[in-house]
């Protein structure tokens, strides 16, 4: 693949990341429809029952409410083929509902990895390792 692909490839995914750091809903949504295939395969845990690139929105929807000041701090791309990885770090605010949770008022950090396949420029397919234990852990809803 071409260093020209892999280049715009990682742009794609860095336009998730930076509506996401906007907090902006709707920005989100549509930054989804333009560089997400509606027909996303999502290889994460989605508590939704949603599909495709309604997955992802559901839970950006549900992460902003939850944490209305979500940042994404991405600190590893690599690149091979029609594959990205990222490495990020998720810091924000517990001010809304998540997982049954009501808001606690802590702020929590987390890890996650993110391997984003492409096809003709459009996410196709995302497997995620996020660190919900972590989450739930700082949130005080699993014992330290």
């Amino acid at each position: 693949m071409s260093t020209a692909r892999t280049t715009s490839n990682k742009a794609a995914f860095r336009r998730i990341h930076d509506a996401v750091n906007s907090g902006d809903a709707e920005a989100i949504a549509k930054t989804i429809d333009e560089v997400v295939d509606p027909d996303l395969l999502f290889h994460a845990p989605v508590p939704m029952g949603a599909t495709g690139a309604q997955a992802i929105k559901q839970v950006w929807a549900v992460l902003l409410r939850a944490f209305p000041d979500i940042h994404v701090a991405v600190e590893d791309v690599i690149a091979e083929g029609d594959k990205v990885v990222f490495r990020n770090t998720v810091t924000g605010t517990h001010l809304g509902d998540y997982r049954g949770l009501p808001p606690t008022g802590r702020s929590v950090t987390y890890n996650e990895i993110f391997i984003v396949r492409f096809t003709e420029g459009r996410i196709a397919e995302i497997w995620g390792v996020v660190d919900v234990f972590a989450q739930l852990q700082q949130l005080g809803a699993i014992p330290t």
